[in-house]
């Protein structure tokens, strides 16, 4: 354990650097020497290091009022409301500060929806794979027992299913009582970049409508543009009843949100919910800001077209490396699936002064800010694709 490290709690590993500045997609550590932020905080910092309109925002609300707490009116939270919910098709807002938060509140909506119903044990359709948390209720939820293990007793009322798959689905349906709602993400982030079949969002809303349940759908590493669309739902049409978001919405200044329409947006009343810090005024003009930024330099199209550059681009230059299996995603949310376990790219990658990480143990995770220009995709892809040439042919410093 480094000297330095023997007052934090030991819960993470990391990587042997460390970062003094940053300035759109760069990163720098101590000795100037400068970093490619292909990760942007695990899909938080949407519009890069430092963006101008972010830090000013920031300034001028410190100088004016931070907290104030949710006893009194907000009209920050009031505009920010607004705008996430005509930006996602929703009618309310609840703020909090995480995306763990955010999904807390969903759970909390379909359990509270399930008693109106007259439902004495509400239920929760999961998938596997997924991951939605880790509180003790979000960490039930996710499909994935390194993250569970040590913490039993789980939180009951969950039904898993396997993910991308409508007849699971059917069967819990048919054969299970009291199911209230599916909690599903519309990609898997932290399961490896997961796509569904094009028509499962929809066939899960179909089934949410012939069974009176409520589809929630976890956005909090696909919502702010990051896949091509405000939120990946939007890929299809599909409205759902809950919708949650995080991470890139603060652009690092912690805040999330979930997010309701019709009978899910009248659940919460006075006194069943609430965050002491969720939506206070710095989060909130954070909030406004980052959807500003976003929408006037149409960021969305931005992620899908540099996406598209990025996928092909990888496609070629890897395409004689046996160790790929395969190159998936959409937008800026890209994975690359190796055929063995591979975390040994995170540190290979840093040698290329590139910042990357490996999910579900052989997958290697590009989430980088849709600020990136060409130039530096075209980086990306060869810092990459240099990584995994290394690994494959076992030239490991």
């Amino acid at each position: 354990m480094e000297p330095d490290n023997q007052h934090l709690m030991q819960t993470y590993v990391r990587s042997p650097v460390s970062f003094e500045r940053g300035r759109g997609s760069w990163l720098w550590d101590a000795e100037g020497t400068r970093y490619l932020d292909a990760l942007a905080g695990i899909a938080v910092a949407v519009l890069g290091h430092a963006h101008p309109r972010v830090a000013d925002a920031i300034a001028d609300q410190a100088r004016t009022l931070l907290h104030t707490s949710n006893l009194y009116d907000i009209p920050l939270q009031r505009r920010l409301g607004e705008k996430l919910c005509r930006l996602a098709g929703m009618e309310r807002a609840f703020f909090c500060n995480s995306g763990a938060e955010a999904n807390e509140a969903a759970i909390k909506i379909a359990r509270r929806f399930g008693h109106h119903k007259g439902i004495d044990r509400p239920a929760i359709i999961v998938t596997d794979g997924a991951f939605h948390g880790r509180t003790l209720a979000t960490m039930s939820a996710t499909g994935n027992r390194k993250v569970q293990a040590g913490f039993e007793p789980l939180v009951d009322g969950f039904k898993r299913v396997p993910f991308n798959d409508l007849d699971s689905v059917r069967q819990v349906g048919h054969g299970t009582q009291g199911v209230v709602g599916i909690l599903v993400e519309p990609i898997q982030g932290e399961g490896g970049i997961n796509i569904p079949d094009i028509g499962y969002l929809s066939g899960l809303r179909e089934v949410c409508d012939a069974n009176d349940w409520l589809l929630m759908v976890d956005e909090i590493q696909t919502g702010m543009c990051r896949t091509g669309k405000w939120f990946a739902y939007q890929h299809e049409g599909v409205s759902p009843d809950v919708a949650t978001v995080a991470k890139a919405l603060g652009n690092g200044v912690p805040v999330g949100a979930c997010l309701a329409r019709g009978r899910a947006a009248e659940v919460l009343v006075p006194g069943s919910h609430g965050s002491t810090f969720g939506g206070n005024p710095l989060a909130c003009r954070v909030g406004l800001t980052v959807l500003d930024v976003l929408e006037q330099e149409q960021m969305a199209e931005r992620a899908a077209a540099l996406g598209a550059r990025i996928l092909n681009a990888l496609r070629q230059r890897l395409a004689a490396c046996k160790s790929v299996r395969a190159i998936r995603g959409r937008g800026l949310m890209i994975g690359v699936e190796l055929d063995r376990p591979c975390a040994e790219l995170v540190a290979l990658a840093l040698e290329e002064y590139i910042l990357v990480n490996v999910t579900a143990g052989t997958v290697l995770r590009l989430l980088p800010p849709l600020v990136f220009s060409d130039d530096e995709a075209d980086m990306l892809v060869d810092g990459v694709a240099a990584a995994i040439e290394r690994f494959e042919s076992g030239r490991v410093q």
